[in-house]
């Protein structure tokens, strides 16, 4: 018992003694860790890596062991973990390291001779790649003078989380085996491989600085399975007309990466350019009808002739074709302009009218300019706001005026000073506008909310009409002929500026109506809202 208690204080009195000689050490105590400098033993192990398979291969045939031992140094975790460990030591006497092409598969290449024109020593790396069954690796490949490379990453999908591979990488091999050219090599062993994916790449170096934040809103349907000219169908992404993307990447000039803002996984979208040059050799079949809606009503002859629609009318035809358009997502605020879209006969004036009776602390509007004279019953400032020809002439060639034209010989035109009039006032200006000054109006300098008045069928729009015409809001019965012309003037509109349109609906109930714009303008109001960045910038 004495003994062991002897035993064990003697332990314990060496290993303070010794723990007291490293702490007051001098060598120590002067020595700086910072200045601790580790050197490798070796900077060739890829050379000793051969020389020992080399050396093995005469019993691999003959002794288990050696054949087991030879099959673990060929596998491509302990070679990419012995040429790092050849890179970084290397890099402390800054010498480059033995290139790997240097030391080829002893199987294969030990008699050949290794061409002078091989890549830089430190191009070649092997890297592995977690596989999840199910779940694609979101990326593309292309030949490219004679070697497989990495076209394209998508966004958030696996190869881009795990970060290791690049756009523009060469693929030398997959899980040992040379791909060379045959992408249906790299899609066998993808398909076979249930984990892991081990990849021998040439590096492309290619930086790419992070792109911006952008958001677009489609103004047309797309379905990927529907479209002969993606690289790869299951890569696409489906959306809808009025659908939210993020833009994820752009690199590509024929086809985009983006993501739905309510979530999930990146895809392929068709380009601005690349749709643009499909729907180009469409031909349009919408042509409106001149707005009239100045200084007449519906079924009124009068021999009228328009001169101009709209300011700036040129500039913007040239790019009628929209396709998407770059939104941001901005805090709520009052819209400054309502403007009433519809064709004649949808009941515009009406809606209007009623808002201003009802809300006339919340709209206001313009009083339209004209050349003509002032009749004996009517009043400056009340219906119409009198201005000779030539003044009018020279300000609608100024741009000072939204939209004019031409009745019985005089001008007729909305001026843009009469808007910001109203908007100064502290209230939103409602507007019965041609949908052509859309193209003017949807800026930051109006702000506006368009509401879109579509013609109910051919039916329900006769009834609507006597219905009004028994009540006394309507004058005259409108023919069939008429109605007809109503409701294929309200689809031609649609078609060619739903872009537009922020809010549509059917104007079958007048009280109804006004109720839906009133809680539409409302929601606008205290929502966060997707406008066009133009808006913003």
């Amino acid at each position: 018992m004495s003994e062991t208690t002897v035993s064990s204080t003697t332990a314990n009195d060496l290993d303070l003694i010794y723990l007291k000689g490293i702490m007051e050490s001098p060598q120590e105590e002067e020595e700086d860790p910072e200045q601790l400098h580790l050197s490798p033993v070796r900077k060739n192990n890829m050379e000793l890596l051969q020389e020992i398979l080399s050396d093995l291969d005469p019993f691999t045939h003959c002794s288990d062991a050696a054949a087991e031992l030879s099959h673990l140094l060929t596998q491509p975790h302990v070679q990419s973990l012995l040429e790092t460990h050849d890179s970084v030591a290397s890099k402390e006497d800054g010498s480059p390291p033995p290139s790997p092409c240097d030391f080829m598969s002893h199987e294969r290449h030990r008699n050949e001779v290794v061409s002078k024109f091989q890549p830089p020593p430190d191009a070649v790396r092997m890297v592995g790649i977690r596989k999840v069954a199910g779940e694609n690796l979101g990326v593309t490949f292309k030949v490219e003078h004679g070697e497989l490379v990495i076209a394209r990453i998508l966004h958030g999908g696996m190869i881009d989380q795990q970060g290791l591979l690049r756009v523009g990488d060469v693929i030398k091999e997959v899980n040992g085996r040379d791909v060379g050219q045959d992408p249906r090599v790299l899609q066998e062993e993808l398909q076979a491989a249930s984990q892991a994916v081990v990849l021998k790449i040439l590096p492309s170096y290619h930086e790419t600085n992070p792109p911006r934040q952008m958001f677009f809103k489609c103004h047309y349907d797309y379905d990927p399975a529907c479209d002969n000219l993606i690289p790869c169908r299951e890569a696409g992404l489906k959306f809808h007309t009025g659908d939210i993307l993020h833009i994820v990447n752009q690199d590509d000039v024929n086809w985009w990466q983006a993501r739905h803002v309510e979530g999930g996984p990146a895809g392929l979208i068709p380009s601005q350019m690349l749709e643009e040059k499909r729907k180009a050799f469409v031909k349009k079949d919408v042509e409106l009808l001149p707005a009239g809606n100045l200084c007449t009503g519906v079924g009124v002859k009068r021999k009228k002739k328009m001169m101009y629609v709209t300011t700036k009318n040129a500039d913007f035809d040239r790019h009628e074709i929209l396709l998407y358009e770059e939104v941001a997502k901005v805090p709520p605020f009052k819209r400054k302009t309502l403007v009433v879209i519809g064709a004649q006969g949808v009941g515009r004036r009406r809606l209007k009218n009623m808002l201003l009776l009802r809300d006339p602390h919340l709209f206001g509007t313009t009083i339209p300019y004209t050349s003509r004279k002032p009749k004996k019953e009517e009043r400056e400032s009340r219906t119409y706001a009198f201005t000779s020809r030539n003044k009018m002439e020279a300000d609608i060639k100024n741009g000072c005026y939204l939209e004019y034209g031409e009745c019985d010989g005089s001008l007729y035109g909305i001026k843009m000073d009469a808007i910001h009039e109203v908007v100064e006032a502290g209230r939103i200006c409602i507007l019965d506008a041609h949908p052509q000054s859309l193209k003017v109006l949807r800026t930051s300098e109006f702000l506006p909310f368009v509401v879109f008045l579509q013609s109910p069928d051919f039916e329900a729009l006769k009834t609507k009409n006597c219905s009004s015409v028994e009540a006394d809001e309507s004058t005259k019965v409108l023919s069939d002929e008429e109605l007809q012309r109503t409701c294929e003037e309200s689809a031609k509109i649609q078609a060619a500026y739903g872009h537009y349109f922020d809010f549509t609906i059917e104007n079958n109930n007048l009280e109804e109506s006004y109720c839906q714009v009133k809680a539409a303008l409302d929601m606008v109001s205290r929502s966060h809202q997707w406008v066009p960045v133009t808006w913003v910038f």
